[in-house]
């Protein structure tokens, strides 16, 4: 069961799953210093008692668990309406045999790789938590890690230089930052920048993906293999 706290009825609850006590306990103190309200579960199962009752608004999980793994669990607490815009972030260990097509197609929003830096993560779910409250707000301007996207004035700044971009770049990459924690597919992308009236093929995004970051840098679109693309947040 969750642990009672006196937490502010505006923080966000964060369900930690993991069978690892050292990691749980790391995250626990890295959270709540932050305000967030935090239940933890050591297995999959334990997870799906948890979740209906705390309600967490994101979920930590674990990939490889006893009695019921990571990407069990996500695909169990998505088929529940209640968890369906739930944000999930897998937590999988660089040597584990983890397909990250799994974890998405198992309905993860995200994942990292441990050893977990606490002030990665925490910046993550910072931006999230931003975008939650107020959606609005990557609406006109986008900043993340020293890239600056203005949507009104079809610009973009890399540490303070304007680079240019032609309209479909621009808008791929200001697509792909307004929601830096999902990833798309290549016909999902073609669907929202060039719309359903237009034939091109899915390596038209590829094309445009790889121009965008011969101007912009690699580290700023990461390749989902065999999935898409999402903005990268990390730095």
């Amino acid at each position: 069961m969750p642990r009672a706290t006196n937490r502010s009825p505006n923080a966000y609850k964060i369900l930690v799953v993991d069978d690892d006590p050292d990691i749980v306990e790391l995250l626990e103190y890295n959270l709540r210093k932050e305000g967030y309200d935090v239940a933890t579960a050591s297995d999959g199962r334990k997870a799906l008692e948890i979740a209906p009752q705390f309600a967490p608004d994101i979920v930590l999980l674990d990939v490889m668990m006893p009695h019921l793994d990571g990407i069990d669990t996500c695909r169990h607490l998505r088929t529940l309406p209640k968890f369906k815009d739930t944000y999930i972030i897998f937590l999988t260990a660089r040597a584990e045999e983890f397909s990250e097509v799994a974890a998405f197609e198992a309905g993860a929003d995200d994942f990292i790789a441990k050893p977990i830096k606490p002030r990665a993560l925490m910046g993550r779910l910072a931006a999230f938590v931003r975008r939650d409250k107020d959606p609005q707000v990557v609406l006109d301007t986008i900043e993340i890690n020293g890239l600056r996207i203005d949507r009104t004035g079809f610009a973009v700044y890399q540490e303070g230089r304007k680079i240019s971009l032609p309209k479909k770049e621009f808008e791929l990459l200001a697509f792909l930052a307004a929601s830096p924690h999902k990833v798309f597919g290549r016909e999902e992308l073609l669907q929202n920048i060039w719309g359903n009236d237009v034939f091109v093929l899915a390596r038209t995004v590829d094309v445009h993906v790889r121009k965008v970051r011969e101007k912009v840098g690699d580290h700023h679109i990461q390749t989902i293999k065999g999935v898409g693309y999402k903005f990268n947040i990390d730095e």
